[in-house]
């Protein structure tokens, strides 16, 4: 059954299979691995490996970095392998600052140093770096990799499976959604009915497939696994969980959040979260809808758990990354500058029940989601005859 995670026989993680896949066969490109630390000097002697809490950036040095010294840049046919760490930026998606430095202690540029030097860069990080990286790839012409949040789960799973079929079965979904007119998504909290409509108004659906070829900079996001969408507009409401306690209503028009109202839980939260919408109206800006097409378990961790079929996220914040006119110059601060996923799904938010997800098309309508469960329709477009893609 396509559906069944359990059934899906994934390989053991081999690092030469996972980025000769993602990236094809080497020809002597420079690579190397960013790691994220609250005090990036840390990387010095690699002192860091002492913090039990800096287990992603631990796996950053365990499989990538020890991984390249071991074999695996000759069997890729790549050069260096070096390890740098930059200080965390404290949200997803925030520009990074240049400051980084090596396992020496030298204080160097990511600009001068990192970006103009190398030709793949994997970031393993505790927040996402997708944003700024994609838009340095293209300033400076690398190709990458982000793999925030990285766990095991993730290494034996979403690491582990054939980005090939990845990028098909990413395909087939997309050319199922793209040039929708709009979507909907109906919610049930507290027995109560909401529903979110964001208009994508014809607009080509897009892919996150794990596939970087040679020949253009790109960056990808690993596990990658979904079709997304840049809303044009969105008005009605949707449900935030804001803690393990709080329950809350976004408010959404013209494709902004206005307001958040109280469900239950710690109203302390909705106040800031509105004092922050007055404060800065672009955080409540809608920035992507998204659908994950993997088959694959729950990880804990969002960058694989939005990739599941049947789940579904909204973002708000900066969307340039996805080709939207979000920027993080449009915002009233810095740090409000982030693009954060909200993830709909059964083990992330089981006090929100996603009763269905629609697709309209011109004439056409078409159940999605319900339930957290992909519709026929959905299941039929992945059970099609494999794409060979232009």
């Amino acid at each position: 059954m396509i559906l069944d995670a359990n059934l899906r026989k994934f390989s053991s993680f081999n690092l030469t299979r996972l980025l000769t896949t993602c990236f094809g066969q080497g020809n002597g490109e420079k690579v190397c691995i960013l790691i994220d630390l609250p005090d990036p000097s840390d990387i010095e002697d690699f002192k860091f490996l002492e913090d039990e809490t800096l287990s992603i950036q631990n796996y950053g040095h365990e499989v990538f970095y020890k991984g390249f010294k071991a074999g695996a840049l000759e069997d890729m046919n790549w050069k260096n392998g070096d390890i740098y760490a930059y200080k965390e930026t404290g949200g997803s998606n925030l520009d990074m600052d240049d400051v980084c430095y090596d396992p020496k202690g030298n204080h160097l540029s990511l600009d001068n140093d990192i970006y103009s030097k190398y030709d793949i860069i994997l970031t393993v990080s505790t927040f996402s770096a997708t944003a700024p990286l994609t838009a340095k790839c293209k300033e400076f012409g690398f190709r990458g990799a982000t793999l925030h949040g990285l766990n095991q789960i993730i290494l034996d799973t979403g690491l582990s499976v054939d980005y090939e079929l990845v990028s098909d079965e990413a395909e087939k979904l997309r050319l199922g959604l793209t040039q929708a007119d709009r979507f909907e998504i109906d919610f049930e909290v507290e027995s109560k009915v909401y529903t979110l409509a964001l208009h994508t108004n014809g607009q080509n659906a897009q892919k996150s497939h794990g596939l970087c070829p040679p020949g253009k900079p790109d960056i990808a996001n690993l596990p990658a696994g979904e079709v997304y969408f840049v809303p044009e507009s969105a008005d009605g409401v949707f449900p935030f969980k804001y803690d393990e306690s709080t329950i809350g209503l976004l408010h959404v028009k013209d494709g902004m959040i206005y307001k958040s109202q109280f469900v239950y839980g710690d109203y302390a939260e909705i106040e800031d979260h509105n004092r922050r919408l007055k404060d800065d109206p672009m955080i409540g800006a809608i920035g992507e809808l998204g659908f994950g097409t993997q088959v694959l378990p729950f990880s804990g961790r969002d960058i694989q758990d939005e990739k599941i079929l049947g789940t579904i996220h909204v973002a708000t914040g900066r969307d340039d990354h996805l080709g939207g006119k979000i920027t993080p110059d449009l915002f009233k601060e810095h740090a409000n500058a982030s693009h954060d996923d909200v993830l709909y799904a059964p083990h992330k938010t089981p006090e929100i029940r996603l009763q269905q997800a629609r697709m309209y098309r011109g004439e056409q309508v078409e159940v999605l989601i319900e339930h957290y469960k992909p519709s026929k329709y959905i299941v039929g477009l992945l059970e099609a005859e494999s794409l060979v893609e232009a």
